[in-house]
């Protein structure tokens, strides 16, 4: 039974059900359960989510720069609307990525003179 465990925890960081995960893996909804119970193979089910989430963003980032591409393109179209599209895209999503930035810089120093105060 333990060489089906993998698949479960496959499906399961992939967002399967429960009862969907345990049909990949050829086991019943009841043991897929039982098996959660384990904080050991709960970890795992997470560390497996992070693995594949953080491929997606891979993928997401390398496809960031044609996406940008793309709407520096369309900043030159004959049809004006779809230049103004192209422009609203652009502007909003370096207003949005400039408050992330912003964010992340703050949190960073707040966690910086977090550390350095004596506890």
């Amino acid at each position: 039974m333990t060489a089906k465990r993998p698949a479960a925890v496959v499906a399961l960081a992939s967002g399967a059900t429960t009862e969907q995960a345990a049909h990949q893996a050829g086991v019943s909804g009841r043991t897929v359960r039982r098996w959660l119970d384990d904080p050991a193979f709960a970890e795992e089910v997470r560390d497996t989510r992070t693995e594949i989430l953080s491929t997606a963003v891979g993928q997401l980032a390398a496809g960031a720069t044609e996406a940008v591409s793309a709407l520096r393109a369309a900043l030159v179209d004959d049809d004006g609307r779809n230049r103004v599209q192209a422009a609203r895209v652009l502007l909003e999503s370096c207003l949005s990525l400039r408050e992330s930035l912003d964010l992340e810089q703050r949190l960073a120093s707040l966690e910086a003179e977090q550390e350095r105060r004596p506890r």
